[in-house]
């Protein structure tokens, strides 16, 4: 099972920059369980939301042939909690990009926490490395299909791609 950890892209410049945002509600089971008299999303889970932002950008970049991995967190400097009711956005941008793999500068800001817009809505500041394993791990011998982006990978990058310009 694949656990998709964005919402939607708002964002996406091909092989520079994703955008994406996530709603984080008091129905996921995780957001009780550090502090249960204190909900939070844990910094694990807004690093691993930066990482699929990112490895979506990084394997699109490359017509998602490649087998996108994340490699190393190089970074990742957090200065507040998300708590649920907050909307967040990760913004990945890419420093380097090659046939090896790629680097990634993110930062997570909070959108709005259910007041409003926050005064400091900077959550973190990440860098991720990216490896393209198919390249990088000589020797090793892995599946033919890419099994790193699926469908619903996939499908969040479509749907802003098919999304209709807004009347009003």
């Amino acid at each position: 099972m694949r656990w998709i950890w964005i919402d939607k892209f708002t964002r996406f410049d091909s092989g520079t920059r994703a955008v994406a945002v996530k709603c984080c509600s008091a129905s996921e089971d995780h957001v009780h369980d550090l502090y249960p008299n204190f909900p939070i999303v844990p910094n694990s889970l807004l690093i691993e939301s930066m990482a699929q932002t990112a490895g979506i950008l990084v394997g699109e970049s490359r017509q998602f042939k490649e087998k996108v991995i994340l490699a190393k967190i190089g970074k990742a400097s957090f200065s507040r909690v998300v708590r649920p009711g907050d909307l967040v956005e990760f913004d990945a941008t890419v420093l380097q990009l090659n046939e090896m793999g790629a680097s990634i500068e993110g930062v997570i800001r909070l959108l709005s926490n259910g007041f409003g817009q926050p005064e400091s809505p900077v959550v973190a500041q990440i860098e991720l490395m990216f490896s393209h394993i198919d390249n990088n791990i000589a020797g090793m011998k892995f599946p033919e299909h890419n099994f790193v982006f699926t469908g619903h990978f996939t499908q969040l990058l479509d749907e802003f791609r098919n999304k209709p310009e807004p009347t009003y």
